[in-house]
């Protein structure tokens, strides 16, 4: 216990998913989370469900990631409340499948908006308030889509592969200005989320799921607590000579 005790966390599409694992997980281990989601709602309910067991761990704020505007507001309300600010979690992602030929410009545009623009939005807007608060870290929720293309995945490939090379950039960019700060990816392959319920929706989504299970050596797609834990290590100090650098999450399928 007491990981990241003293760890003060954004974390975005926390309402559900991998976002709410992480700030779960980073509770018991000791920080205090703000959960940001566009369903403000949802996130309110987390934040609640959490403070039931800790009180006055989490906290909730309404954010759509894509809006520029809407950044600094949103980690000025968390760092206010947690009084403080030094672990930012950029999570919050869509996918939406299609080829190079099949998929249609706006759905194109709307994935590098949420998957790719809105975690430049994060680094650049949290930056300032978790230097005052270091040691901090940044970790990016990119994707092994990001490492290994596939045929119909071309927006999401481009999106997760720019978060992947882009933190890198942060991470450099922090280092060189002595902010005390350290970027850093995790690239899960399919975990079980409504991301890939979304992706095997149809007449037999546990037909599918197994597909999904078969591509993957170790026989299994991942829960969100398998990536939990990869940002929890990554948010704490124990990975405090470790930045611009990754974690596969990927159950075997970039080995082979």
């Amino acid at each position: 216990m007491g990981r990241v005790a003293t760890k003060k966390a954004f974390i975005t599409g926390a309402a559900t998913g991998i976002g709410l694992a992480c700030a779960e997980m980073f509770v018991r281990e000791g920080a205090s989370v703000t959960l940001a989601d566009i369903n403000a709602d949802g996130a309110e309910r987390a934040a609640a469900d959490i403070n039931a067991a800790s009180p006055g761990k989490a906290h909730a704020v309404a954010l759509d990631v894509t809006d520029e505007a809407a950044w600094p507001k949103a980690l000025k309300t968390a760092s206010d409340r947690m009084d403080g600010l030094n672990v930012l979690v950029n999570n919050a992602g869509i996918c939406i499948p299609g080829s190079v030929e099949d998929l249609d410009f706006e759905q194109w545009q709307r994935t590098i908006d949420v998957d790719l623009n809105s975690v430049f939005l994060g680094c650049r807007a949290a930056l300032p308030l978790m230097r005052d608060h270091a040691p901090g870290a940044i970790v990016n929720i990119s994707s092994i889509s990001g490492l290994i293309a596939g045929h119909n995945m071309v927006a999401y490939n481009a999106a997760k592969a720019g978060v992947w090379l882009m933190t890198k950039s942060v991470a450099l960019h922090a280092a060189r200005k002595g902010y005390g700060i350290r970027a850093n990816t995790v690239h899960p392959a399919f975990i079980d989320t409504g991301m890939v319920d979304e992706v095997v929706k149809g007449s037999n989504p546990d037909e599918i799921r197994a597909k999904l299970a078969r591509q993957i050596p170790l026989g299994h797609i991942g829960t969100v607590d398998d990536v939990a834990y990869a940002v929890l290590y990554l948010a704490s100090d124990e990975s405090g000579f470790m930045t611009g650098s990754e974690i596969k999450l990927d159950g075997g399928i970039s080995a082979m």
